[in-house]
């Protein structure tokens, strides 16, 4: 039984035609569980589930947790979402419509996931990896299959990035469709730019702290399996700011009329900014990765704290 489905591809007028370029969405949003994060979770639920999982646990901020929730309530089995205390009521409310139990435990999605994984052995319940696990990569890797099915290959791919599950399952798909020549920019901010201290560095760099508004890509550090891809694939970067990230999703709403999250702004941020490092790209597939728990409210509330950010800044 698959927990997610094919999503649309979709040419984009509005966001080519003012640059001169194709751009084509990946149409993650419109998951059941409202993001990309199904594909790889979905597909380590049914895996574990297969291998007698009597529940689940994982940490989240935001869009992995109702995933989880999606796919116990899928397989029937019982799910504890463990989230920070900061996790907004937004997020919240998904997870609990799915029937599933929501736990706040600590500041960090680190404190939840530490919580998670106690848990986890407290109920005989299997801790879900929401990043780092070869099942997980593969379940997201689909995405690039669904592409390659398309026909037309594009040169250039953007996507957000916080620790890297979603970028090592695309590059996983890459390489299985002889696509290793694709550009591949994993995007961030400045203040959650863990993904590209480590492209710049050649190795994985430990930031002590984050300081974005955007809970989703806020890592500390990627994991290890991105830096796996450095002489395999093209890895490029690009970091804007909360509030570019913020108004790409108000622009990608006036635009396709849905609604996403600023982790998934950033990867249109480089579209609607006409980006120098896309100066070389004629063909560019984005991948909207959706996200739960953006409502209009809460978008105009983070634009507000990005705008008073950049002012004091």
């Amino acid at each position: 039984m698959s927990l997610w489905m094919k999503t649309p591809l979709i040419e984009s007028v509005p966001l080519g035609l003012p640059i001169g370029k194709k751009i084509r969405l990946k149409l993650e949003n419109v998951q059941p569980a409202g993001s990309f994060k199904i594909r790889g979770i979905g597909a380590l639920c049914a895996y574990e589930a297969n291998r007698g999982a009597k529940g689940f646990t994982c940490a989240t901020t935001g869009s992995a947790g109702y995933a989880l929730a999606w796919a116990g309530r899928a397989l029937g089995l019982p799910a504890v979402v463990c989230a920070p205390d900061t996790m907004p009521p937004e997020s919240i409310r998904p997870i609990q419509l799915a029937g599933q139990t929501v736990e706040l435990a600590g500041n960090t999605w680190y404190d939840a996931d530490e919580r998670a994984t106690a848990l986890a052995q407290e109920l005989g319940y299997t801790h879900i990896s929401t990043n780092e696990h070869p099942v997980l990569w593969n379940g997201i890797s689909t995405i690039i299959d669904e592409l390659a099915a398309e026909g037309e290959k594009p040169d250039t791919i953007l996507c957000s990035v916080g620790s890297g599950g979603l970028i090592s399952g695309l590059c996983e798909g890459l390489l299985r469709n002889g696509w290793d020549d694709v550009r591949i920019v994993g995007c961030g901010t400045y203040g959650a730019d863990a993904y590209n201290l480590a492209v710049e560095a050649g190795k994985i760099i430990n930031k002590e702290t984050t300081t974005s508004i955007i809970p989703c890509i806020s890592a500390l550090h990627v994991i290890d399996h991105v830096m796996d891809f450095r002489s395999s694939v093209h890895l490029r970067s690009f970091i804007t700011t909360d509030l570019s990230a913020v108004s790409a999703c108000e622009r990608f709403l006036d635009d396709h009329r849905m609604l996403v999250d600023p982790s998934c702004g950033v990867a249109l941020a480089p579209v609607y900014e006409n980006a120098p490092i896309l100066r070389e790209s004629e063909n560019i597939v984005v991948v909207v990765c959706g996200g739960v728990g953006i409502t209009v409210e809460r978008l105009e509330r983070m634009k507000a704290l990005a705008v008073e950010r950049e002012r004091r800044a």
